[in-house]
């Protein structure tokens, strides 16, 4: 992998930017697709007659397509090209919901989720390969939360917009103008990126390097992003239950703490990307973060708090995790053996996707036992055991 130096220039390069740009824009998109059929379901449940449980199998569906795909698309990735992969999956994403679009029915939504779970298994061995080998050394973290913010961003704006369309063209149409970010952004991800640089082949008489890829330090990376999965998506699914109904919160307040996690995490993702390229003690900075990110949702789950308070501690316990994301990116950077980057964030990230499929079952299960006062509670011991893990990493390193 020729990673352009931090020493080449002093700031941004025209092709730097012009690829962070694109790499973004395949984020937020990506973001996009995950949220498209969710917000939708209260329509769908009527258009189609499906009950909400055949609705969720579609997201099940999606989510178990990408945790199986992604590590070995990761090894697709370095053996054609990130830019390829990167662009075809776009493609797909948009054949996956455009096929719902044109023909619609409760068979074509459940054919969509697979592809666009496929789709979806892309993103990150790919973003994260062009980045780590077009981006200087010394801007690489705030790469890498820009990436991240992109994705927060295309989560935000994705309910708002197919909402907005499905009012005013129907279910289809809005899952059409879905289909059409992922043609649109495929075009832009093909003209702007730099070309796939040819894999290298072995010398005559020499055999390639055998992958180390499935090695301790892979391995702990991937139960680091399990427990970093587990820790947020509790309080993203669960948090305004929990604060309503053990602690006391109206919905509106509680609804204004979970908004204040939401934005607090993606300032701290910008903040976190500068902190990234001043350190090389990424573990250390995530061992911090996750570990004062668990103190503050520990007190909102522990003291009787007024909401004004509730809502100030949980957005600094988004601002300290959301810091943190850089850090991680950089940790498995610096965990990936050479030419293998895709292979190791699609097997790491794979984390995410074990993770989002454990959460609910834990906090749903608290949450129908009468243990709602709890969630926020195990959601800050899973904070404290992801800043244990990172700081173990951080000293195995050293």
């Amino acid at each position: 992998m020729s990673a352009v130096t931090g020493n080449d220039v002093a700031g941004w390069t025209p092709r730097e930017k012009q690829t962070l740009y694109a790499i973004a824009a395949a984020h937020a998109a990506s973001h996009v697709h995950i949220l498209t059929f969710a917000p939708l379901f209260p329509l769908l449940h009527v258009e189609l007659g499906a009950s909400f449980v055949e609705l969720g199998l579609a997201i099940t569906l999606f989510s178990l397509t990408t945790a199986l795909t992604q590590a070995p698309v990761g090894f697709v990735v370095d053996r054609l090209g990130a830019r390829r992969v990167l662009t075809a999956g776009l493609v797909m994403g948009g054949i996956a919901f455009g096929s719902f679009a044109a023909f619609g029915g409760y068979a074509w939504l459940l054919i969509a989720a697979v592809l666009a779970g496929l789709a979806n298994s892309v993103y990150h061995p790919s973003d994260y390969a062009i980045l780590g080998s077009r981006i200087g050394a010394q801007r690489i973290g705030r790469a890498f939360s820009w990436h991240t913010c992109a994705g927060y961003a295309g989560g935000a704006v994705a309910p708002a917009l197919l909402l907005g369309v499905a009012a005013a063209f129907g279910v289809r149409g809005a899952v059409g103008v879905a289909s059409l970010i992922g043609f649109a952004v495929a075009a832009y991800v093909w003209l702007a990126c730099p070309h796939d640089e040819p894999v290298p082949k072995p010398k005559p008489g020499t055999q390639a390097a055998r992958p180390r890829i499935l090695d301790p330090v892979i391995v702990s990376l991937t139960g680091f992003f399990v427990l970093i999965s587990l820790s947020i998506g509790g309080l993203n699914a669960f948090s305004v239950a929990a604060l309503v109904g053990a602690h006391g919160l109206t919905l509106g307040m509680a609804s204004a703490a979970l908004t204040a996690y939401l934005v607090g995490s993606a300032s701290g993702v910008l903040i976190g990307g500068g902190l990234a390229d001043r350190t090389s003690r990424h573990g250390l900075v995530a061992a911090a973060g996750f570990g004062l990110a668990a103190c503050s949702t520990a007190t909102v789950a522990l003291l009787p708090l007024p909401g004004v308070v509730v809502v100030a501690l949980l957005g600094a316990s988004g601002v300290l995790s959301g810091l943190c994301m850089p850090s991680r990116d950089m940790m498995v950077r610096a965990a990936a053996p050479p030419g293998q980057a895709g292979a190791t964030f699609g097997i790491v990230s794979t984390g995410f996707n074990i993770g989002g499929i454990v959460a609910p079952l834990i906090f749903g299960w608290l949450m129908d036992h009468g243990h709602a006062g709890s969630v926020l509670l195990v959601g800050a011991g899973f904070m404290m055991i992801t800043a244990l893990v990172a700081a173990v990493q951080d000293l195995r390193r050293r």
